[in-house]
């Protein structure tokens, strides 16, 4: 089982908020289980390697988790504009 100890903040359009939500009603998830399966799929989807944290290696210490490959400075830079949700 994955320790959920890290918190991931972001902003969204209200109105995507709240139909998200109801969405997810609708399905009997809550909103950070389907937002934790969306991560673990677009992980799998860039063959991004990782140790959930409740699992650790037979040393006693956890791997960290593989680095995706880093963007170009125009790609950078475009990820720093403001975006809407």
């Amino acid at each position: 089982m994955e320790l959920k100890t890290a918190r991931l903040t972001l902003l969204i359009d209200p109105a995507k908020k709240t139909a998200f939500e109801h969405l997810c009603a609708r399905q009997d998830k809550t909103p950070s289980q389907v937002v934790r399966q969306l991560i673990r799929d677009y992980l799998a989807q860039y063959g991004v390697a990782y140790v959930p944290s409740g699992l650790s290696s037979e040393s006693g210490q956890q791997p960290a988790a593989a680095e995706m490959p880093r963007r170009s400075g125009s790609a950078r830079a475009h990820a720093k504009s403001p975006r809407r949700g």
